[in-house]
Order: structure tokens, then C-alpha cells, then sequence
């Protein structure tokens, strides 16, 4: 982990940012608690998990016992899924559509409890990503903001075998344009691009976890 955060440091010195601006959140996905507490033990507070069934099933636990941990949901959600995931997660980094804004507006009323969001951007207008598309992010972040829902920034994930920055670059302008100042990009092969180009929070796993395992249980 020592290693991820020089990094961290590093990129931000370049981009003359305070390396203390920006989350790392450790995407702890297929990742079961026994691999999960050492970096709990050597002090990391912030994780991500992509599927609110998974989460479900180790994450209680482990906050019981660790009361200043903030959990992310990083991967998509199902409308039908908003109740359990504000109930679980600290922030959404994958709200991407108008009846998942309802949905979640219904459930945050419902839990008395505000659950701040990202929204994500289908940055590289790929048709298999899901995500807002480009043009539809005003009217989405207008939509929030009338049903109560805190959105604080946008998120992307670029293109595969691209080089990423010209898509962080994008995302930036994006959230300048429409008042945010939170950006949700770089991951564990990008993340030192994504620093200097203005990221405040980056998602790593497998740098922090090494390869996950995989897994075929649904969404």
C-alpha cells in the first residue's frame, strides 16, 4: 500500500497538487475479509466494492469492527438494489440515470440518510459501458440536485488499450463546466495519469491486492 500512495505522492507533486487532496479507495471486489484486514491494520479506511450482494455478505461485519471505515460502491446499480446500497455504502460512484435517481431519492427519504454520489460519464461513448452520456450530463446533474440527491463529482472509465489521459482531460472539463470539483478516475494502471489530471479520488485494486479471483455469482 506504501508503494500506491508514493505514487500518489509523487503524481501530485508533479501536477503541484497536496497529495492530501486525493481518496485512495482500495476496490476490494472478489476479495474475501482475510485479505481485506491487513490493509484495514495498516491503516487504509476507504474501499470499493463493485456489487451491493457481495458487499453485503462481508462488509457488515468488518465495519462493526472498524467504525471509521467509508464504503464505495464503484459498480453499477440496479434500481431495484437502491434500498440495500444506501443502507450499506458511504458514496455511489455509478449513478448514470434518470429512474436511478428516482430510486435513489425514494431510498435516501426512506433511510433518513443522504448517500453522496458521483455520476458517472460514458466518456469514451462506448456502447457496452454504462454511464451517462456526455450530452445528457446537465440535464441528469439538474435532476439530482431537484430530488435531493447529493451528486459531488463525476466518474468515468475510459476506454481499454487507449491512452486514458485525453478521457481524464475530457471529464475534468466536464465537471468544470457544471460546478464539480470531485473527479472519480484512474485505476490501478492508470491512476498516476489520472492524479495529474485532476483526479480526487482513484479506485485501485489489483495494485494494492494483486489479480483477482474470478467469480460468476449475478449482479
Amino acid at each position: 500500500m506504501s508503494d500506491v500512495r508514493d505514487s500518489i505522492a509523487r503524481a501530485a507533486k508533479i501536477a503541484r497538487r497536496d497529495p492530501d487532496d486525493i481518496e485512495l479507495i482500495a476496490i476490494s471486489k472478489t476479495h474475501p475479509a482475510d485479505a481485506i484486514t491487513p490493509l484495514i491494520a495498516a491503516g487504509q479506511r476507504v474501499f470499493g466494492e463493485n456489487r451491493v450482494q457481495e458487499a453485503q455478505t462481508k462488509w457488515p461485519a468488518l465495519i462493526a469492527a472498524h467504525d471509521d471505515i467509508a464504503l464505495h460502491l464503484v459498480g453499477q446499480l440496479q434500481s431495484n438494489k437502491a434500498d440495500d446500497a444506501v443502507a450499506l455504502f458511504d458514496c455511489i460512484h455509478s449513478l448514470d440515470r434518470s429512474s436511478l435517481v428516482k430510486a435513489l431519492a425514494k431510498a435516501m427519504d426512506k433511510a433518513g440518510k443522504q448517500v453522496l454520489c458521483f455520476v458517472q460519464v460514458n466518456i469514451g461513448e462506448e456502447e457496452q459501458k454504462g454511464g451517462c452520456a456526455i450530452g445528457d450530463v446537465p440535464a441528469l446533474l439538474d435532476q439530482a440536485r431537484g430530488a435531493d440527491v447529493p451528486v459531488i463529482g463525476l466518474m468515468c472509465v475510459p476506454p481499454l488499450g487507449i491512452e486514458p489521459a485525453p478521457f481524464f482531460a475530457l471529464l475534468a472539463k466536464i465537471a468544470d463546466d457544471n460546478g464539480l470539483s470531485q473527479l472519480s478516475m484512474g485505476m490501478s494502471g492508470d491512476y498516476e495519469t489520472a492524479v495529474m489530471l485532476g483526479a480526487t479520488h482513484v479506485r485501485v485494486g489489483s495494485a494494492l491486492f494483486g489479480a483477482r479471483a474470478q467469480q460468476s455469482q449475478p449482479v
